[in-house]
């Protein structure tokens, strides 16, 4: 069995009992970062991986809780773990070379997000099978149902998501990560452009075939690494990231896509995979 990272009990998410639950439960785990969309550049990234799990059912329509430091105890929604955090200086640390960054939401929080259309939280429903760490039967129908996850309200986040990475970028709102040594050499943070680009990109495959492929193809994928790589001027890269905002606008506003995910279905599946999941346990 792949075994998740060690409990760390400075974080909510992070401690001993939601590692078990989240191992315990594990149906989907896969590289989510750089790697999976062709952009990473050897020797400078860490590893993103995400995937779900299903919960014990004093979890869900218990009142069971997950102890969280000084925090006292909190709902079961995730297991988050950075190794960056096993370096002097703790959860303070960046992520960086070499490091590994999981997150193993409940099923019931991924899809929640999913259908809310959180470009992060989609990339699950189309990595490439080489891609999978952890895969399931739950997963697999999940991923076969990938479409029903596609509305406006997904493309308004990935326009979200974008807009971020552009204020980040340019340094019109505060940053989370800090990346000074890229403004530095480029006058610029390349990192968050290069983001904001695929953001554009998947965005604009997502409104037209419901679908995201898995290295980003080419001419896009070079472009996206002249990015990152701050050959581009910061004007060009706004040009650039202009032109996949405004597409984007448009698929809004043609109306190729329905103004919800297929929440019946995605109900239904949930509800029935609990039910699978829980027949074994003993109240």
């Amino acid at each position: 069995m792949h075994q998740l990272p060690s409990p760390y009990p400075g974080h909510p998410h992070a401690g001993a009992v939601a590692r078990e639950i989240a191992q315990q439960g594990l149906r989907l785990l896969v590289q989510v970062g750089s790697g999976v969309h062709g952009t990473s550049i050897a020797g400078q990234d860490d590893r993103d991986e995400m995937g779900f799990c299903l919960e014990p059912p004093e979890y869900v329509i218990g009142l069971a809780r997950v102890p969280a430091g000084e925090r006292g105890s909190i709902r079961f929604e995730q297991f988050e773990r950075h190794t960056a955090w096993d370096r002097d200086g703790g959860l303070r640390n960046r992520s960086g070379a070499g490091d590994l960054d999981v997150i193993v939401y409940s099923l019931r929080k991924w899809a929640g997000l999913a259908a809310d259309g959180n470009p992060t939280v989609l990339l699950p429903l189309f990595v490439p099978e080489d891609e999978i760490v952890v895969g399931s039967a739950t997963a697999d129908e999940v991923r076969a149902n990938a479409h029903r996850f596609a509305s406006k309200r997904s493309i308004e986040r990935f326009l979200g998501y974008l807009e971020s990475q552009v204020k980040a970028m340019t340094g019109e709102r505060s940053a989370r990560t800090n990346r000074p040594e890229l403004v530095a050499e480029h006058g610029y943070d390349t990192k968050f452009a290069m983001h904001a680009a695929r953001l554009g990109v998947q965005g604009v495959e997502f409104a037209t075939t419901r679908s995201i492929t898995l290295p980003i193809p080419e001419p896009h994928r070079a472009l996206l690494r002249q990015i990152r790589a701050g050959q581009l001027s910061l004007a060009e890269t706004l040009t650039v990231i202009t032109g996949f905002r405004e597409q984007l606008e448009r698929e809004l506003e043609r109306g190729g896509l329905p103004d919800e995910p297929d929440r019946p279905w995605i109900d239904a599946w949930l509800i029935r995979t609990y039910r699978e999941h829980w027949a074994g346990f003993v109240p």
